[in-house]
């Protein structure tokens, strides 16, 4: 399955700042429903994902009904991207 959705950058201050982008609620709920079958536990869905021409594999976090995508900071620096950016995120489920 492939997901491609904008959205904006936000940042959990945490113990160490951690920079998200949530995925929207359509997109989500089409996660959701796919989860059982890719899902290790605890709800976490392996991509990979693309932002710009930056590409590296994570894990979708459940939150409050919907999914986080994490940015790595090198991903951030590779592609300049700074906290309340929208930026465009493509998600390849599965990894």
């Amino acid at each position: 399955m492939e997901l491609e959705f904008s959205g904006e950058v936000w940042v959990w201050r945490g113990p160490a700042p951690y920079h998200f982008v949530p995925v929207p609620a359509a997109e989500s709920a089409t996660l959701k429903a796919a989860s059982a079958a890719v899902t290790y536990g605890w709800g976490m869905i392996p991509v990979a994902a693309r932002v710009g021409a930056t590409r590296w594999t994570t894990s979708l976090f459940p939150k409050d009904g919907r999914y986080l995508v994490p940015l790595r900071d090198a991903v951030r620096r590779a592609e300049g991207i700074e906290p309340g950016e929208t930026v465009t995120v493509h998600l390849t489920v599965g990894g």
